[in-house]
């Protein structure tokens, strides 16, 4: 069984820094993507970034220039800076990482953390 432990989360003021990891355990043959997704109460979840295998960043439009998705291959693990953070950040983030367990063959899946949570005051 694979899964997929957030941490670094927390309640911090507006403009303050927070970093979030997220690593797999588990039976892991290869990982592709990974990414951060958040959901707000009452909202969708939603695309924060997103790192190819090679170190490509995709990030929202709403966290652009001020948060910093990044992995360490050898250690499977991918990390979000969070900078100049604001209230409307306040949610439940989620980690994501495309998986194959036991070999090259068959396709990737999703695999989700729990989440966590992540509160800004002003």
């Amino acid at each position: 069984q694979v899964q997929l432990v957030e941490s670094g989360g927390g309640l911090v003021q507006a403009g303050g820094s927070l970093r979030l990891s997220c690593i797999p355990s588990g039976s892991i043959f290869s990982i592709n993507a990974m990414g951060w997704y958040r959901q707000a109460p009452g909202k969708q979840r939603e695309l924060v970034a997103t790192i190819t295998r090679g170190g490509s960043p995709n990030y929202a439009d709403s966290v652009k220039g001020r948060f910093t998705i990044s992995r360490d291959n050898a250690k499977n693990t991918v990390y979000l800076q969070m900078n100049s953070l604001k209230p409307e950040d306040t949610a439940v983030y989620y980690c994501k990482a495309e998986i194959k367990r036991y070999s090259a063959a068959g396709s990737y899946i999703d695999y989700w953390g729990q989440g966590t949570q992540v509160t800004v005051s002003s």
